[in-house]
């Protein structure tokens, strides 16, 4: 998305990824947005294999035009690789990080070392190869997962919740809504929040409220439930998605780029800006950066780009295993690799200067940055910080933080 590659392959990419098809159904409070993580299926690690399996063909084949210049192809250096995945409850997106990896540099008997005596050892599983992944834990840091706990993002919620738009979307999906009901049988109450039983439910409104919850429900038993796969209607479970879709769309989108509604890439924007930057320093040995995470990132990053200006189609929930890559070259011109390809602010490519200069006054790039931003003095690290000097939490006082 960053630029284009020169005959020459590319100096770095950037990537970043959506875990793969989990087990069970993981709620989400549609006041808050806080859940924790699902558990990666076999499913999903092949998909994740499978999106590693493509990213090797793509970035570490020689003979492709987008080849990483200088990457190990065979055995992997740790020291070009930047991994880390938001590891916060369950596994899936931690363990999708694992299984793409597994992908991207498959077992080898390269993958060796010759002890003093003579001998030479191969790592088990026939050269299985242990590429680090740095693992971000809700509490360690907001950055993967910037909009739970966050004050001003619930209260975005809250107006987007009552605003004439979510009204419209009842509208559109009371026939849906009635249909599916008979369906959600195995939906029990915490996934509609606030411990109201389905039977009671009147508002279609409040129904499209937990659309997401209704959505991950149909699912997850379309996918791995025989009988429910064998009796649902696919045109409901392609309604499911697109109301899902217009739901999730408004929820991490806003009116302007640096509004708490963007706030799932506001705070990934740093990291990728760091990335990039440091693959052209002469002194670098990063080729490929990886990010694993949720899908509420995505929607945002296509938001504030205007990615979907051109390409509606890429609006709403990510499909599992899907990425997206920041390829980085020395030139301007040439084709892109096989993903497709999306615009930025209308570009085909962008510099980094360029890229940086448009996106850079959006980005939340530290802890106590997410705190303002988020009215959180408390949890996820806020409670270090000395507030005494905020002019907005204390009118009158100097500015500046102690």
């Amino acid at each position: 998305m960053v630029n284009t590659r020169s005959a020459a392959g590319l100096v770095g990419v950037v990537l970043v990824a959506r875990h793969g098809d989990r087990a069970g159904v993981v709620p989400q409070n549609y006041t808050t947005y806080n859940s924790t993580q699902g558990y990666l299926t076999p499913y999903g690690a092949s998909q994740e294999y499978d999106l590693g399996s493509y990213l090797r063909d793509t970035y570490l084949d020689p003979s492709s035009d987008t080849y990483i210049q200088g990457i190990n192809t065979d055995v992997a250096d740790v020291d070009q690789l930047y991994v880390r995945a938001d590891a916060g409850g369950g596994n899936v997106i931690l363990d999708s990080a694992y299984a793409l990896l597994q992908g991207l540099y498959p077992p080898t008997k390269s993958s060796k070392i010759k002890l003093a005596n003579g001998q030479e050892v191969t790592s088990p599983l026939g050269g299985y190869q242990y590429v680090p992944v740095q693992s971000l834990e809700y509490w360690q840091a907001p950055s993967l997962t910037s909009w739970m706990d966050c004050n001003y993002f619930q209260s975005h919620l809250g107006r987007v919740n009552v605003g004439v738009q979510f009204k419209d979307y009842a509208v559109q999906a009371a026939p849906f809504l009635q249909a599916v009901t008979p369906y959600l049988g195995g939906l029990n109450n915490s996934f509609l929040n606030h411990g109201t039983s389905l039977s009671f439910i009147m508002s279609y409104l409040f129904l499209l409220y937990s659309q997401w919850n209704i959505y991950d429900f149909l699912n997850v038993q379309y996918t791995h439930n025989e009988t429910f796969y064998k009796s649902f209607p696919a045109t409901l479970m392609q309604q499911a998605r697109h109301f899902a879709n217009l739901h999730e769309q408004a929820i991490f989108t806003d009116s302007t780029q640096n509004a708490v509604g963007q706030i799932a890439i506001r705070t990934l924007w740093p990291e990728i800006f760091w990335s990039l930057g440091n693959m052209t320093a002469p002194s670098n040995k990063v080729k490929l950066a990886l990010t694993e995470v949720d899908y509420k990132p995505f929607i945002s990053m296509f938001n504030v780009t205007n990615a979907t200006v051109t390409n509606p189609e890429i609006s709403g929930i990510a499909d599992y295993a899907s990425a997206v890559a920041f390829e980085l070259s020395q030139s301007t011109t040439g084709d892109y690799s096989e993903f497709q390809s999306l615009k930025m602010f209308g570009k085909d490519s962008l510099t980094l200067p360029e890229m940086i200069l448009a996106l850079d006054w959006t980005t939340i790039n530290s802890t106590i940055n997410w705190c303002f931003s988020c009215n959180q003095t408390i949890r996820r690290g806020c409670s270090v910080f000395n507030y005494s000097n905020d002019p907005f939490l204390n009118p009158g006082a100097p500015t500046g933080y102690a």
